[in-house]
């Protein structure tokens, strides 16, 4: 009983802590300034968008691969960590969500069916739909000019 009270006294003590939240941390002490300051760093290197949109076009040809290679788990595991992707990128940039919406509402579940259906032809079309949202969501967000195509060359290592 007397170690439980000192334990929570000692609990009660850390949480209290009032230290130096401007004391730089990270490593080699790159994160510096008081605690929002060091939030504000932290979302910067996050960057916006564009950072989710690097991932989404990676997995996007990992998910094609994935495809052509009949390997439906992987398959089915980028196909969630694109949703993941974008779904981060829109709470750092909510402005965006109204463009996804089809694309996370329509052609993406539409793929996961496609991907469970276990069917090439199937997996095809709905990557066709896919690539399709992604360009109609470059034009609604006025970055036209980033044009997405059918993968023709494997740049990934991962095979079946």
């Amino acid at each position: 009983m007397k170690a439980i009270l000192i334990l929570l006294i000692f609990v009660g003590l850390y949480a209290c802590d009032t230290g130096d939240k401007s004391k730089p941390s990270g490593a080699e002490g790159w994160l510096k300034g008081d605690e929002n300051q060091k939030f504000e760093t932290i979302a910067k290197q996050l960057r916006g968008f564009d950072m989710a949109m690097v991932e989404t076009g990676y997995r996007y040809q990992e998910l094609y691969w994935a495809g052509k290679d009949e390997n439906w788990e992987y398959a089915a595991y980028q196909a969630e960590k694109i949703k993941v992707a974008i779904e981060n990128g829109l709470e750092r940039r909510p402005k965006r969500a109204a463009s996804a919406q089809n694309f996370l509402n329509i052609a993406l579940p539409e793929m996961g069916k496609a991907i469970a259906s276990r069917d090439t032809i199937q997996f095809k079309q709905a990557f066709t739909t896919l690539t399709a949202n992604c360009i109609a969501c470059h034009v609604l967000e006025k970055v036209s000019f980033v044009t997405v195509k059918t993968p023709v060359e494997r740049q990934s290592p991962v095979r079946k």
